[in-house]
């Protein structure tokens, strides 16, 4: 059963229904579900198929392709010596297919790139010297490693240049396909209880298979999480592991950006993780970026680019939080929950499901079509020009000269905005005036759970944005 993914099933159905060869690259981050949505959406039917080995050399990759051929009732006469020569043997299976497209779906093609192997170059050489000129072949590659296959497949500068024909980012689920999960499966969760489990867990369809009938939501999370033998006790610790090869200096990225909620420049990220300033260091943000783990954006205001990188990757977050330390009560969500600590971490987290949710966001603000960039925005204070110190954690700019100042507010009951909200809301319009000297109308709106109790202030709010509104299929 297929949740979503309405537009990448086409295009691998579209893929059987012409007179040409595909070249498809698929990409995403581990448990997001690449390997289901392929093999759902043609029903196992394959030519062949393989999937790399998280941990080999090139010799082992080489041995499980060429049991992977006698699997599809291929032929291995002799064990090939590199990979040119392993892909003869896929021809073969290929040209004596009665199929009439013959669909190759090669797995987690980055762990068969081992140091040397020459991969890319079999690869295009089986690509553009054989399978292109036919008009029968649908070569399907995946990889978790999405810069890898960024890189080395989709914007490679040799001989793959311009030779996919179709590429899929394969993202998380939203909020909306999160409830039809939840509808299709039978649980009996509200839509309060799938936004608290999106905070922890984000939109990865693999975390949801864990929810349980019978149970509520706050047992389900001990069982997953904190009992004994919970089955994602230890994620983080294979989270990276199974991305990156070495993840050390990813992880220390991300400790490094956990501090601070707002994000880091490259220049405070580097004083904060000891990293050398490198090449180095600008490829592994892209690939946390690629991966969903961090985001990037530009400081509104800022005369020159001043590129902040946040940490936005929800079980990451929750991790540090709470999983970090360990604990021994296997009732610990159940105890600590309306607890100080959970509190804040709810609003922070109902933050991070925001800023996932920015096309909900727009569609309600009634703005989907207008050119607008999405930021967040900070400034120390300074006394002496007026300006208090302020920070905005989501901020739309919008090309029709108008800037929603958005404040979000996790509420298990409609939100009262007071005195002191108001206050706020004014120095911050106050300080993005002084500081950035726009001239834009600066329109402050309020996206929180259920929404607004009518008093005094709340005529202020000139948007209301609810979480009904963030579950929008749109």
């Amino acid at each position: 059963m297929i949740i979503g993914r309405k537009s990448e099933i086409e295009i691998l159905n579209n893929s059987l229904l012409d007179d040409s060869s595909h070249f498809i690259a698929i990409y995403g981050r581990r448990r997001i579900g690449k390997t289901f949505l392929v093999r759902e959406s043609f029903k196992g039917r394959f030519t062949f198929q393989h999937a790399g080995l998280s941990e080999g050399s090139l010799s082992d990759q080489i041995f499980a392709f060429c049991s992977s051929i006698k699997d599809a009732g291929g032929d291995c006469p002799r064990t090939p010596k590199n990979w040119i020569e392993a892909f003869e043997y896929l021809k073969e299976i290929v040209r004596n297919s009665s199929e009439k497209k013959k669909v190759i779906f090669i797995d987690e093609l980055s762990w068969m790139d081992t140091k040397n192997s020459d991969l890319i170059v079999a690869l295009e050489n089986f690509w553009n010297g054989w399978a292109s000129a036919r008009n029968d072949v649908i070569l399907i590659v995946c990889a978790s490693a999405s810069s890898w296959i960024l890189s080395k497949v989709i914007h490679n500068k040799g001989g793959l240049y311009n030779r996919i024909t179709e590429q899929i980012h394969l993202d998380t689920f939203s909020l909306a396909e999160c409830e039809e999960y939840i509808i299709k499966n039978g649980l009996a969760l509200n839509r309060l209880q799938i936004m608290q489990y999106y905070m922890i867990f984000g939109g990865v369809p693999y975390y949801w298979e864990f929810l349980k009938k019978g149970q509520s939501l706050v047992q389900n999370i001990d069982r997953i999480l904190f009992e004994k033998d919970a089955p994602l006790k230890d994620e983080f610790k294979y989270l990276y592991s199974s991305i990156f090869r070495n993840p050390t200096v990813y992880i220390k990225i991300i400790e490094a950006l956990g501090t601070k909620k707002v994000g880091m420049t490259r220049e405070e990220l580097i004083e904060k993780s000891g990293i050398a300033n490198s090449g180095d260091l600008s490829t592994k943000l892209e690939e946390l970026e690629s991966c969903g783990f961090i985001r990037k954006y530009n400081s509104f205001g800022k005369k020159k680019k001043n590129t902040v990188y946040q940490l936005i990757d929800n079980f990451t977050l929750f991790h540090y939080k709470f999983l970090q330390n360990g604990t021994t009560d296997e009732h610990f969500w159940s105890n600590q929950l309306n607890t100080p600590k959970v509190n804040t971490w709810m609003g922070l987290a109902f933050e991070r499901v925001c800023l996932r949710h920015e096309k909900q966001i727009k569609y309600k603000l009634g703005i989907s079509g207008i050119q607008t960039e999405t930021r967040a925005w900070y400034c120390k204070a300074d006394r002496d020009k007026g300006v208090h110190g302020s920070q905005v954690d989501l901020l739309i700019e919008r090309k029709d000269r108008v800037i929603n100042l958005c404040e979000m507010k996790y509420s298990n009951s409609h939100y009262t905005f007071t005195k002191e909200d108001d206050e706020k809301m004014r120095r911050r319009i106050n300080d993005i005036q002084l500081v950035t000297e726009t001239k834009y109308a600066i329109f402050p709106t309020l996206i929180t759970t259920f929404g607004l109790v009518d008093n005094s202030y709340s005529g202020d709010i000139q948007s209301l944005i609810t979480m009904d509104d963030l579950f929008s299929n749109i």
